[in-house]
């Protein structure tokens, strides 16, 4: 079993697809090889059943089926999150405790959607943490313009000096670059413990927020070697580097985090390089038009043609080709 999630947490926590048969229905042979896929990338940990993951459309039945699969998989080689946001602190606590027996090493929770104050969300937070137990160690998720709950530094400062089982913080405010600043500058004044950041937005700004503090990140990308070679060239001394691996890909980064549309992109083109059988997402859902597909095609080539003038293999851009 693999130890619990802590502050010291650094790296690539990627945020795993939910694969799906072309019907709607659960597809643990394609979770096994996708879990073996993102391990083979090199990853830090997992995180499952998060926004990317369609946890909403995931019966609890399903929800914990999925989890067992990816925790069995796994086998403890590296921490696995779970998603466990909920209307309710009911279903939030049931599947905690099942994740949690099951291994899990730790949840993911945001701020209830409406929260208006910072008590508000304060008293919610600890409900939160009594509610799970005070040994589940919790990644508090920072995304406002999904729970339209905006915390602030004085706020995220007083929440993780005052529950210790907050360990990371999943900042994806935006623009958010200030806000990172002014946290680590909060540590450095010894206001409260050291956290671990992780960052998400699909990695739309990771060298910057790298260069701002972050240690590394908790997000999604079809390519998910090259957010791991960024971290680890960025941790290695070589920002500059760093930055040059992340350029070649930006534009199909960029075309993932399309409204609406950027899931269904992220699992054809996990699809088309052999980690899933089918890219569908689970209905109500998006999919891909012929035209949407010659766009991924031609992302897809020069992605291939960028990787080659960076001397980087550019193999694995090639099985992503249609």
């Amino acid at each position: 079993m693999t130890s619990r999630i802590t502050e010291t947490a650094k790296g690539v926590y990627i945020i795993a697809a939910t694969p799906f048969t072309d019907s709607g229905t659960l597809d643990l042979e394609s979770t096994d090889r996708m879990v073996d896929f993102y391990l083979s990338c090199g990853v830090d940990g997992l995180t499952i059943l998060g926004v990317m993951g369609e946890a909403p459309k995931l019966s609890a039945e399903e929800s914990t089926a999925f989890a067992d699969r990816v925790l069995k998989r796994v086998a403890g080689r590296v921490p696995v999150i779970v998603g466990a946001s909920a209307p309710a602190l009911a279903p939030m606590q049931a599947l905690t405790a099942k994740v949690m027996d099951l291994g899990a090493a730790g949840v993911m929770v945001s701020p209830m959607t409406g929260l208006r104050t910072d008590e508000a969300t304060e008293n919610y937070v600890a409900s939160v943490v009594k509610a799970l137990g005070a040994d589940v160690p919790i990644v508090l998720q920072d995304y406002p313009a999904l729970s339209a709950v905006y915390m602030s530094v004085p706020l995220v400062d007083r929440l993780f000096k005052t529950f210790p089982s907050l360990k990371v913080l999943k900042h994806e405010d935006c623009p958010g670059h200030r806000k990172l600043t002014r946290l680590r500058a909060s540590e450095a004044r010894g206001e409260r413990r050291r956290i671990s950041i992780l960052v998400g937005n699909s990695a739309l700004y990771l060298p910057q927020e790298l260069r701002r503090g972050a240690d590394g990140a908790n997000t999604g990308f079809a390519y998910p070697e090259m957010l791991v070679q960024v971290c680890k060239l960025f941790f290695a001394g070589d920002a500059d580097a760093a930055e040059d691996l992340y350029d070649a890909y930006l534009p199909l980064v960029r075309h993932e985090q399309q409204p609406g549309v950027g899931l269904a992109i992220r699992k054809e083109v996990l699809r088309r390089r052999g980690v899933i059988a089918s890219a569908a997402c689970r209905a109500p859902g998006p999919s891909l038009d012929a035209d949407d597909h010659k766009e991924l095609d031609g992302l897809v080539r020069r992605l291939d043609r960028k990787l080659a003038d960076l001397g980087e293999a550019s193999q694995p851009a090639r099985r992503g080709a249609r």
